[in-house]
């Protein structure tokens, strides 16, 4: 319908831009200030009544470019009777215009503006004031603009803009919601470098949300549980800082009173996913020990499980599409469920609320292994299938009592997921990532979705490969070839050169537990042992492996797996090439008895002054992790030297050589009762009279 006036519909901006074009034409050609002045108020006016497209904003950039901004910004001096900010206001309305184009927000004469926008932001604002409110508008548009740029976010955080913006929400200046919104954005994209930059003033932030998040008792406070994610530090910082204690006993209060109370779906999973963001930065430290604390935890727990069979259960797997996210976020406090239940020094929970928490995550488990049958070959690559199977693998390493059937029936879906995620990464050539918990807020956000599968599913194998049945779907499915491929693997990358800033410490416990695997292996089938050739490969990279680890510091427990693992294998594969009088094998039994041999030295007994055996202050803070795998080591080496000892004339051996036998046998003897009677049990004290131990023979003869 024609308007009133009866002209066209557009007439009006048609008109008003070839007033801008006349504008423009006369801001090309003035000849002096005052002309150009007159002209830039139109210019600017049109700009704000938003009546410029991309063909016009290119124009008004060609006719004053950034010189002219540049000019009104650094102007203290306004014309007479003109508003004390008008230069400037005006240069920065043109900022912003300019800044609407992707490619000149990313200009450095836009980017050397930073350091003037946060003064602008630190500037006291009065909001009835036309000139300073709208420079501040302009600010936070052009803050925005930069920030959608590739070099943006490196840009403001280095120059100081996260300060700038903490300090406009902590004061409640004009402009603290744009503020906020904006410190989402930078988290979001730059969460390390802004935490190392402005950890003062974002730890204030987050203590003035907290706050407000446990006192409001309004729409407020759900509308909360989707802003504070993005404010969670970078673990430990929660639980170091100063102000963390009191950010935390807000935000478990402001939790309580929520999940308490009836609430709707919508209102339910933001409060989940920031429970989940909670325990992600500090485990359980955030819930308060005591009566209330284990009832919240249960609670908590209860509620993850009930959401998790309410979606997995359903026999439509879309059921799931689009809930990903709090799914997630109830994996996440699923596991704290787990790890509590399984905590014995100062537990939050009494035993008959983990006993009752077992059986519901048990149930939620049964959803979880339904739902992968029922999709999981199809959606292979999907994030939500990674969280499912790296939380499944959680509950499988603790928990092997429950859902044999179910788990055993799943382990070839397992399999087949863990080696398609390890030859997808082998043609990356990637490192294996640190873990990120796809789709939750406050989760790590500049690392891609990890495809290591099988570092989750480990611990799970080593319970598996000690029962029967578990063990044969194993075996039959290819997985001890398979972890012999992915054991070289974290050992090229443990040992590549140069070496990474910052190795995981996830690549040493890998290599750890899947020596533990493979021991169940040598245990239980030392006939696969013999006859699959991955084995033989395994050994050759055990022999090098050793003696590069002893000398290194920190690598103590990793080098006792494998000085343990390649001895017991060493008696089964005794008749393969490698070990065959090689110098690899020679460096390594030389490696295995330096090990064996120097953990324990005579020292003086306090008590009795004196001496007595102990273990050395090298092997000391590493003994819990070790002691067993030395005892398994040495009773492994002791049978295999006394059955050696039994087999050859006594004058064949040169006396150097019985000396260091000696040592060896001494060692284990000493070192407890097990190792004596296992001496004892290969005629160890008939050897030891025949080769002149005395020492050994000694020892023997002791009860």
């Amino acid at each position: 319908m024609a308007s009133d006036s009866g002209a066209a519909p557009g007439a009006g901006n048609a008109a008003g831009n070839t007033t801008l074009e006349r504008c423009l034409d006369v801001l090309r050609d003035a000849k002096n200030d005052s002309e150009q002045f007159a002209a830039l108020l139109l210019v600017t006016k049109a700009v704000r009544a938003g009546e410029v497209d991309c063909r016009t904003r290119r124009r008004i950039f060609d006719a004053v470019g950034f010189t002219f901004p540049n000019r009104l910004l650094a102007s203290r001096e306004p014309p007479a009777g003109c508003p004390e900010h008008v230069f400037r206001a005006l240069g920065l309305t043109l900022l912003t215009c300019f800044c609407t184009d992707p490619e000149l927000a990313s200009h450095s004469q836009i980017l050397n503006k930073i350091p003037t926008f946060n003064d602008i932001l630190a500037s006291p604002c009065n909001p009835d004031d036309t000139y300073t409110s709208s420079m501040v508008d302009d600010v936070y548009q052009c803050l925005g603009a930069v920030l959608a740029t590739a070099r943006g976010p490196r840009e403001l955080v280095s120059r100081g803009t996260v300060s700038a913006l903490c300090q406009v929400y902590l004061k409640n200046s004009y402009g603290h919601d744009h503020a906020l919104q904006l410190l989402q954005g930078l988290l979001a994209t730059a969460e390390a470098r802004c935490w190392q930059r402005a950890t003062p003033d974002l730890m204030a932030v987050l203590g003035k949300l907290s706050e407000t998040f446990h006192r409001a008792e309004d729409m407020t406070k759900f509308q909360m549980c989707a802003i504070l994610p993005h404010f969670m530090p970078p673990p430990p910082l929660l639980t170091q800082h100063p102000q963390g204690s009191k950010c935390l006993h807000n935000l478990y209060r402001g939790l309580a009173s929520i999940l308490s109370s009836r609430l709707s779906q919508l209102q339910r999973d933001p409060a989940l996913k920031l429970a989940a963001c909670l325990s992600q930065a500090c485990g359980s430290e955030w819930i308060p020990a005591g009566n209330a604390g284990s009832k919240f935890l249960a609670l908590l727990v209860n509620l993850a499980c009930v959401e998790v069979r309410l979606c997995l259960e359903e026999p439509d797997p879309a059921t799931v599409d689009g809930k990903e996210e709090v799914m997630t976020a109830c994996y996440i406090l699923i596991e704290m469920g787990i790890l509590e239940c399984m905590r014995e020094e100062k537990p939050l929970l009494k035993e008959k609320q983990k006993v009752q928490l077992v059986g519901t995550m048990g149930e939620a488990f049964g959803a979880v292994i339904y739902y992968l049958r029922q999709v999981g070959w199809e959606k292979l690559g999907e994030p939500f299938i990674f969280a499912s199977v790296r939380i499944l693998g959680a509950w499988m390493a603790e928990e092997t009592s429950s859902l044999k059937q179910e788990i055993c029936d799943l382990l070839p879906f397992l399999v087949h997921y863990a080696r398609t995620l390890f030859r997808e990464e082998d043609k990356a050539m990637c490192f294996p990532q640190q873990t990120a918990v796809p789709g939750v807020p406050g989760s790590p956000k500049d690392s891609a979705l990890p495809t290591d599968a099988l570092r989750f599913l480990l611990p799970a194998l080593c319970h598996l490969t000690a029962e029967d049945r578990p063990r044969e779907i194993l075996i039959s499915e290819g997985v001890p070839a398979l972890l012999c491929e992915y054991f070289l693997r974290q050992w090229q990358v443990l040992t590549s050169e140069p070496q990474p800033l910052a190795l995981p410490d996830s690549i040493e416990v890998s290599l750890q537990t899947t020596c533990g695997v493979f021991l169940n292996l040598v245990v239980t089938t030392p006939d696969l042992i013999r006859r699959d050739g991955c084995f033989s490969s395994l050994m050759d990279t055990l022999m090098k492996s050793l003696p590069f680890l002893l000398p290194r510091q920190g690598h103590l427990v990793l080098a006792a797996n494998v000085a343990t693992l390649g001895l017991m294998m060493a008696r089964i594969l005794a008749s393969i090439p490698v070990l065959q009088e090689t110098p690899s094998a020679q460096a390594f039994f030389e490696a295995a008895i330096h090990f064996l041999s120097q953990a324990h030295a005579a020292r003086e007994d306090p008590t009795s002054k004196s001496l007595a055996m102990a273990v050395v202050p090298d092997y000391e803070a590493a003994w819990a992790d070790i002691r067993e795998l030395w005892f398994l080591g040495m009773q492994a080496f002791a049978q295999d030297l006394l059955a050696l000892l039994g087999q050859v004339a006594p004058d064949s051996v040169d006396f150097e050589l019985i000396a260091v036998f000696q040592g060896i046998l001494l060692e284990l003897a000493r070192a407890s009762q097990r190792g004596k009677e296992v001496i004892m049990s290969q005629r160890g004290k008939e050897w030891a009279n025949l080769y002149g131990m005395a020492a050994l023979e000694q020892c023997l003869c002791e009860l």
